[in-house]
This record gives structure tokens, sequence and C-alpha cells, in this order.
């Protein structure tokens, strides 16, 4: 008979090496594909059937954070929550809380988890869950450690080459059974002792015996400015999307699509348009329902496109009121989550400006960066042409804008399909 398990989620940091100006947030309460941090993180542990309740462990500051983060959960996990208890002054001391409150549960098993790793899949949960049954006190998520070690002097000179045989590196969750994890926590307080950074760490000093279990190297922490920006791009492109939250490999997406995009704009009376989610500087804009930017209209229904899903007027019709001035990055985020749920991904852009006003050379590069960023590919997958009429047609007497855009995806292979 298995044992009902409790997931632990530690969010009472501050994150200080993730700090920005502009956003003062806590790093799990940070935006990630439009959702804080922690609601992937409680979503991802939240979805797993063997575990029965999640209690988050917060800032007394994050009060308002913590219960707009877990507004946006669905109804089926947020049943599973207990009340969030306020941490203590070290990550030990807030993992103590935590394990006391979660004493008097049904729980005879307990994932302590760090809320800034939201890429924990279903298989790392089922192997430590299967080692508790299996009659472990403690497990450890772990990855063996690839990379060559050295150690450094204070002058981050290399002293020597760190033999890696047998070096793991710890992730989180670290499964125990509750009573015992929760006495040795209790043994360590008594003893002064609040300076483990590792739950597995204050097992072993209390003797418990832990092991190894296969962890993810997807599973990481976000810790700082690039890892967020990491993890921006992995969520984008669909890793959330299916019940293992990994992405498939390329060799796998072996129906490869193109999608064909056209939009056109005409100018009005303003003081810059927007292309590709860069406004350039011009003496008119463009005119329509939302921001008008006539490159991501084409890129979004190109992209529609290769997937056989409609088009941009479809999901988005210009005569709902919502989209009036909208920003047009969230349709084609849209439609990169569709490609996504078909378990797929984008593999190249390649679109064409046609106008003979204003000059998009000087602004390519800008324009170019910017759809990368957008659809989480690398920029070496996005071309960005512009091209003249020749003075003919509608662009040619500086009516308005076209753009022409390409869209290559990367699907699974169904013959059916």
């Amino acid at each position: 008979m298995t044992n009902p398990a409790a997931a632990l989620i530690v969010a009472a940091g501050r994150g200080t090496r993730l700090a920005d100006p502009n956003d003062t947030r806590p790093k799990q309460y940070r935006d990630l594909a439009g959702q804080p941090v922690l609601t992937h993180t409680l979503n991802a542990l939240g979805n797993h059937p063997r575990i029965s309740r999640l209690l988050t462990v917060i800032h007394p500051d994050d009060t308002v954070l913590y219960d707009e983060a877990v507004a946006e959960l669905p109804a089926a996990i947020r049943v599973k929550l207990e009340p969030a208890v306020a941490g203590g002054a070290t990550r030990q001391n807030s993992v103590h809380a935590g394990l006391q409150a979660l004493a008097n549960t049904d729980c005879g098993h307990v994932l302590i988890h760090d809320a800034a790793r939201p890429f924990v899949t279903t298989e790392v949960l089922d192997k430590l869950l299967d080692a508790l049954d299996e009659g472990a006190h403690g497990v450890l998520a772990a990855v063996p450690v690839s990379d060559t070690l050295k150690r450094v002097d204070t002058n981050r000179v290399s002293a020597e080459t760190v033999d890696r045989t047998g070096l793991w590196a710890a992730q989180t969750p670290q499964a125990f059974e509750l009573d015992k994890i929760l006495s040795a926590h209790t043994r360590a307080a008594a003893a002064g002792r609040d300076d483990f950074t590792d739950d597995t760490g204050l097992a072993e000093w209390a003797s418990m015996s832990i092991v190894i279990s296969d962890g993810d190297p997807a599973n990481f922490k976000i810790t700082t400015s690039a890892d967020l920006k990491r993890a921006e791009t992995l969520a984008r492109t669909g890793v959330m999307s299916d019940t293992t939250n990994t992405p498939r490999p390329l060799a796998d997406l072996t129906d490869i699509r193109t999608g064909i995009g056209y939009d056109v704009h005409a100018f009005e009376d303003g003081t810059g348009v927007v292309l590709g989610g860069i406004e350039i500087p011009h003496y008119r804009k463009l005119k329509g329902h939302s921001d008008a930017d006539v490159v991501l209209h084409a890129i979004t229904d190109a992209t529609l496109g290769a997937i056989g899903d409609g088009d941009i007027g479809q999901h988005f019709p210009p005569s709902d009121p919502k989209w009036k001035g909208a920003a047009s990055d969230q349709f084609q985020l849209d439609a990169i989550r569709r490609v996504a749920a078909l378990g797929g991904r984008l593999a190249h852009i390649d679109v064409t400006v046609i106008c003979e006003e204003p000059k998009i050379g000087p602004h390519r590069e800008a324009v170019r960066n910017s759809i990368a960023e957008i659809c989480a590919i690398p920029v070496s997958r996005v071309s960005v042409k512009a091209t003249t009429s020749e003075k003919l047609g509608f662009t040619g007497r500086r009516e308005g804008i076209a753009a022409v855009a390409a869209v290559t995806v990367r699907l699974p292979f169904d013959e059916e399909a």
C-alpha cells in the first residue's frame, strides 16, 4: 500500500541574485510565460496523482503575491493547498516550520522542493516516491556531474582538477518519510544548528541514509537573470504543455511543415509604426484594431497556417473590443502555444517587409532580435528582409505597408494527421 504524499514548497527566499530595479518581486513570483514561477511549480507538483497536499512556506511580506499566484491554479490543484506557512530566517528554519504544519496530516511522505524549480517532471516525482515505497528513509534527486571540475585559489587561478568520479549535483525535490525528517529537523534546531542549506545534508547529520534517484538536467533552479531567460524560452516553446513537462527531442519531430502569411495595413497620421514588436519613428502610423504590427500579423498567420489552425482573424476577431490597441506579440504567443499543444516547435521564420517608407535597414537587427525573443528561438532562425514595390501599387504610392512571412514548424509525425 502506498503512502499519501505532501509537497512542501520553499518560497520564502528573497532571490537577491536576480535583483532587478524594475521588478522588485522575489524570483518565485516573477513572470514566466504569463504566470508566476510559483504557479508553474505548484502546477507541476499538484498534477501528480500521489501528491495529495501542497504546503508553501512564504515570506510574511509576500501574502498578496502568493494569493495572486495560487488564484491562477486549476480548481483541482487548489483543493490540495494547505494554508501557507510563514518562513524563518534561514531555509532550514522555513522547512522546519512547514514540516511542523504537516505533522498532523495523513501524509507519510513529504517532498521538499524549491519554488524556483518549475520544470520538475512526473518521471522524477515517480522515481522519488517509488524509492520511498521500497523502504528508503530519504531520497535525493540528482544528476551525475559531467563537466570537468577545477579547484581554484582566491585569485581564480586553477590549483587542481577534481576527480568527478562518484560526484552528483543535488536537485530538489528531496523526499523523506515525514516523521523521520521532522525529527531530524527538530534535533538540529535543539542542537543550535541552523546552517544546513540542503535537507539531505541535515538528514545525513542525523544519521539517516540517503539514496540517489535520477534527476533531470531540465529541472534547474532559477537563480540569475540568465536562468530566467532560459526558463522563458523553455516555457514558451512548450516544455510545460504535456504531462511530462519535457520538450520532445528534435529527432522525434520529423513532420516538417511550412505556413505562409500575408498582411497589409494602411497609413494614418501618427508618430511611428510597430514592426516585429519594435516601434520605429515615422511621421505616420499603421491603422488597425490592434497595434497594427503587420510583421507579427503575417508571422502569426503563417504559424497558424503551418498547423492548419485557422487565421489570426478567427482567433482574435477585430470586432472584439478586447483586442483594441492590443500588442500583437500575444497573438503570436497564442499561435506558439497551439504548436506546442501538438508537441511541436518553431524551427524558422522568414519575413519580407514591403514598403517605400520608413527605411527598414537601420532597424532590421532590432526587429530580428525582437521576433526571436517573442518566439523564444535563436536569432539565427529569424530572417527579416525588406523591399520596395518600385513605386507600383498601394505600397509604391506610400499608402501602407505589407508583409509576407514563411514559418517552418516541426511536429511529431502522425500518418493520419
